[in-house]
């Protein structure tokens, strides 16, 4: 029988800022921020971590690519329809993509992002609010506050110490603590959540049309 060649090794695709940014992105989603740096990087590329360097200035850089990877995901609003559905179809989007990359939402609050999709997605959204009637002023007010209800409803449903389905068993659990006579509405809470009366679940949505019919208002008096 002839003799078989030696299999050759796959060939390796050759490092680039993408290769590097994607990589970083998958380790963040693996293990968060804090678990990510050049030497792990590098052993994720199967490089050295100086050959990164090629690429990316720093972690800082890296960390500036991959915010801006996670804001390229959200969809961008339309300009110049129905503002309401637009800019509630952004913060849904937003949120859900917060999800996906637990660890984006305190980059995107603690540092300046100014990737090239995190500038489009702040443009469209300006725009959006802007074509709609909004002054400049009343249209910083009104993006600043449906993203802080995105930022802080996606940090505290990330951090919510129980899960939906153990909301029942957890109020039954702390019942003694809020006793009805020390408080009488909060226990009243509880056993309705106790009693599958109601499900405790926190409603993005809720809050986010309760904002978005504020800012209609406000746009037909031609407030700001």
């Amino acid at each position: 029988m002839p003799k078989k060649s030696p299999k050759k090794p796959a060939e390796r695709s050759p490092l680039s800022r993408e290769r590097v940014l994607s990589a970083a992105l998958e380790l963040a989603d693996e293990a968060g921020v804090e678990a990510l740096s050049m030497r792990k990087l590098g052993q994720r590329l199967g490089v050295e971590a100086m050959s990164l360097y090629k690429h990316v200035t720093n972690k800082d850089d890296v960390l500036d690519g991959i915010v801006d990877r996670v804001a390229a995901e959200i969809e961008l609003p339309g300009i110049g329809g129905d503002w309401r559905a637009e800019m509630r179809r952004r913060a849904v989007s937003a949120h859900a993509v917060l999800m996906r990359h637990p660890w984006a939402t305190m980059l995107i609050v603690s540092r300046v992002n100014v990737g090239p999709a995190m500038l489009r997605y702040v443009d469209r959204t300006i725009g959006c609010l802007r074509e709609a009637g909004f002054s400049f002023a009343m249209t910083d007010h009104a993006w600043n506050a449906i993203d802080n209800h995105i930022y802080g409803f996606t940090l505290q449903k990330l951090n919510f110490p129980f899960q939906p389905a153990d909301y029942a068993e957890a109020a039954s659990a702390h019942l003694s603590l809020i006793p009805a006579d020390d408080y009488p509405y909060m226990h009243a809470m509880a056993q309705e959540v106790i009693g599958g009366r109601h499900h405790g679940l926190h409603d993005f949505e809720f809050g986010l049309d309760l904002i978005l019919e504020g800012l209609e208002r406000l746009r037909r008096r031609g407030a700001g």
